[in-house]
């Protein structure tokens, strides 16, 4: 059966178009808008209310949600402050790292759900006149000419509309499974790994820390307090195991995870009763090859996919937008017409060293993690026991090093948001 063509055609000319609403998205429409960029925002879903994965977004965000002057109005949604943050072995809790401990005022990490941040920044955002969001508008390829990008192709459905869009730069922020990396041909780059992690909600009530990892029988099992309602549960598994985690069924499955959270025995069989309330989230980082080319840029996980080691995902990806709006401003300044890949090569040279720091900790993390998933059921639990307890102990008890603590909490190299670009408020609609 043939597709049918949309009945209405658009074309827009803008400074720059943003194919993505997420973070990164998000958070450089807001910084392009307020700089006097004309700026289109493209969000293929039709409401923000999605599954998202990252919810956890570390000081340094704060300290550029600050700078970007939305702090205040990000701290009055629903969310959770993460002060300490520690493991759970076998029943006995190991603190790993306080960032309560550094110096203010951006001591502690926010715990929050994607979908009303991303609609503060959206709103901020469409107070000035020069930026446009358009959700339920899916970028489906790029306009080319040559070697040159020079717009893009999207479709409303919900308005039966194509659209093209011509511009003077395309910025790829639409994720791991990015449509505008594939349609420029550039590979994500990813690395191999062993692991998948299982991701499903149960109450609030079901954790008392904001953030844990619990260790025990039957493996790791990873928690995310996203205020008075939901908490997020993943479960590490070996990678292809999924389809017999699924034949052993839903009451094994509690059992397994009732092994390493007794607690869990009861919310369990009532809150967690189908395979369908479950999603796997694959965990190979990458990095792509290709950055930027004439006329387009790629951030965040379009440009390098987030592993969920270390809850970097977030702040990489805001990081990036961060350097690439100093960037895109001096560039749109200097150049007329479309954006040479030449002129973008700074916001490459700043942000592929710290990327490349983030994802080779990342792999070095997983190894051992990866090994306890795969061979822990061969050590028989009487002897895992007591190993586990006396090496967490023993990591209780060694200072971290501080430089361990400040990139968590800062990134391998910090950034700052050029406010010398940004409008006052008063400017706004």
């Amino acid at each position: 059966m043939s597709k049918t063509s949309p009945t209405n055609e658009t074309t827009i000319e803008t400074d720059v178009v943003i194919v993505g609403a997420g973070p990164a998205g998000c958070v450089l429409g807001y910084l392009l808008a307020r700089s006097g960029v004309e700026t289109v925002l493209l969000e293929r879903q039709q409401s923000l209310e999605r599954e998202f994965r990252g919810f956890l977004f570390q000081p340094l965000i704060l300290r550029v949600f600050d700078q970007m002057g939305v702090l205040d109005r990000v701290l009055t949604l629903e969310h959770t402050k993460v002060r300490d943050i520690a493991v759970d072995v076998y029943d006995r809790s190991y603190p790993i790292m306080s960032l309560e401990a550094a110096p203010g005022p951006y001591n502690y990490a926010l715990l929050m759900e994607q979908p009303p941040l991303l609609q503060v920044l959206i709103d901020a955002a469409s107070q000035f006149d020069s930026f446009s969001y358009r959700n339920g508008t899916a970028a489906t390829d790029l306009l080319c000419e040559g070697n040159q990008v020079i717009g893009v192709e999207a479709t409303d459905r919900e308005h039966d509309e194509s659209i093209t869009i011509r511009n003077r730069l395309v910025v790829g922020a639409d994720g791991r499974y990015s449509t505008v990396r594939k349609a420029a041909g550039i590979d994500p780059g990813l690395f191999e790994s062993t692991l998948e992690l299982l991701w499903f909600k149960l109450p609030a009530t079901v954790i008392e820390d904001p953030v844990l990892a619990k260790v025990g029988t039957s493996g790791a099992l990873l928690s995310f307090g996203l205020g008075r309602d939901e908490a997020q549960l993943g479960w590490p598994i070996e990678k292809g195991s999924y389809p017999q985690v699924k034949e052993q069924g839903i009451g094994q499955l509690h059992e397994q995870l009732v092994a390493i959270d007794p607690s869990l025995a009861t919310i369990l069989p009532e809150y967690l009763t189908d395979f369908q309330q479950c999603s796997l989230l694959h965990i190979e980082p990458g990095i792509s090859h290709e950055w930027r080319q004439n006329g387009l840029l790629l951030v965040g996980d379009a440009a390098h996919v987030a592993s969920p080691v270390g809850g970097q995902g977030n702040g990489m990806a805001i990081q990036d937008v961060v350097v690439a709006h100093s960037v895109i401003m001096t560039a749109l300044n200097q150049t007329t017409g479309l954006i040479p890949a030449e002129t973008l090569r700074r916001y490459e040279s700043i942000r592929r060293p710290a990327v490349k720091e983030v994802v080779r900790f990342q792999r070095r993390a997983e190894r051992p993690f990866s090994t306890f998933v795969k061979y822990g059921d061969v050590v028989p639990d009487g002897m895992k026991r007591p190993l586990l307890r006396s090496l967490f102990w023993g990591i209780s008890r060694t200072p971290l090093p501080k430089q361990a603590r400040d990139t968590f909490m800062w990134g391998p190299a910090p950034v700052d948001v050029d406010t010398s670009y940004l409008m006052d408020v008063s400017q706004e609609k």
